[in-house]
């Protein structure tokens, strides 16, 4: 019997920079601030080991990062979905596949942040 059948909650993970894990811990997130690499392959393995579902959040820096957990996680999709967000003082920059088709379609202008108004 998987997580989802249990009746098990999603959990709710954030990793990432130290202000944004405040604001994530302050919503109800698990938050882990600045983590180690290791750390976040090693919690993903965890959750897939353990057939848990996850709503994963991390912040660009994370996702720029080389952590095999978090690529196959991001490659096979199913029980965990991850995110990435900006940074709090980055402009926002879209970087997900979708993201990159549409730059491919419609130009890259197009997701980019406007001085007269926000684009997405």
């Amino acid at each position: 019997m998987n997580a989802h059948e249990s009746g098990s909650p999603t959990r709710l993970l954030f990793f990432g920079e130290e202000r944004l894990a405040d604001g994530f811990r302050l919503i109800g997130f698990e938050s882990f601030a600045n983590p180690d690499p290791r750390e976040i392959d090693r919690l993903l393995r965890d959750l897939q080991r353990q057939q848990e579902q996850a709503f994963v959040v991390v912040d660009e820096a994370v996702m720029g990062q080389d952590i095999p957990q978090l690529q196959r996680v991001l490659r096979e999709g199913g029980r965990i979905v991850v995110i990435a967000v900006p940074a709090l003082n980055a402009p926002p920059k879209l970087t997900s596949a979708v993201a990159a088709r549409l730059a491919a379609l419609f130009g890259a202008a197009t997701l980019q942040s406007g001085a007269t108004g926000e684009r997405a």
